[in-house]
């Protein structure tokens, strides 16, 4: 172990309290990565730094308190992961996003095929019969699962797809890349939902944790190419916005319509 993972010894002539020094040492070394997402517990702690397990619970608390540890009733404490952060209004990759903040990235596909799906067709307004190049990815962020991703695009415009290596890269980049096809715009209703006990498996969720249902349309030149629901953890994801004082921006207030209906209500 190198020697800014290891523990300090605590000053007891020292006239801040034990748990203050407790708590500052485990922040020196969970900023150098001393734990990973294995926190110690509080019976280890209490013999690793000498002092009362009174001691170790009011430094977690102080940690949970800053946001820098997780806890639930019955479980041990965990280093809380680096959420994801969507901005509204952009054209958005999760794939991007992810690589921006240094995270390590990668897809796992699940299921890949070239499809017909009219609830898919009715959806993006084009014949029932148009084939769609289907994909199902498991998405995740420095090796931690993070999303589930289901994607339907126009097979016209999305077929090389079929036998792209999509490991570690984006779908838009290869839809680009490949087929010279750049999806331009679109929209999006984000919703809350109760994970199955399939998706809860997959995405490795603990109890309590919900999930945040992203459903795009993705349109090309102004016309629907793409229909996607991704299934993203709440716990890892955040929704953010800007605004200016003379430019203020409007949010939806959904209705429980379709996606692609007008909004029935906006705040500014």
């Amino acid at each position: 172990m190198a020697d800014q993972d290891r523990a300090r010894p605590l000053d007891r002539s020292s006239p801040l309290p034990l748990w203050a020094q407790l708590y500052e040492d485990l922040v020196r070394r969970l900023e150098a990565h001393a734990f990973g997402r294995a926190f110690p517990g509080e019976h280890q702690l209490a013999d690793e730094y000498d002092v009362s397990r009174h001691t170790v619970r009011e430094a977690l608390r102080r940690l949970r308190q800053a946001g820098i540890l997780e806890s639930g009733r019955g479980r041990r404490s965990d280093v809380r992961t680096a959420r994801i952060e969507q901005p509204l209004g952009a054209l958005y990759s999760l794939f991007g996003e992810v690589q921006a903040r240094g995270m390590s990235q990668r897809s796992e596909v699940l299921a890949r095929g070239a499809r017909r799906d009219a609830a898919v067709a009715d959806r993006l307004s084009v014949d029932a019969d148009t084939e769609f190049v289907y994909l199902e990815r498991l998405r995740y962020a420095d090796e931690q699962p993070l999303a589930l991703d289901r994607t339907w695009l126009l097979a016209s415009l999305a077929r090389p797809l079929l036998d792209a290596d999509l490991t570690a890269t984006g779908v838009y980049a290869e839809l680009a890349k490949l087929g010279g096809v750049r999806i331009t715009g679109g929209q999006e209703r984000i919703h809350a939902v109760v994970p199955t006990s399939d998706q809860r498996r997959l995405l490795g969720l603990g109890r309590g944790v919900a999930l945040l249902a992203i459903d795009r349309i993705g349109s090309v030149n102004g016309e629907p190419a793409e229909w996607r629901e991704t299934l993203v953890r709440a716990d890892r994801f955040s929704i953010v916005a800007k605004w200016a004082p003379h430019a203020a921006y409007q949010m939806a207030v959904a209705d429980g319509s379709p996606l692609g209906s007008a909004p029935t209500k906006s705040a500014g």
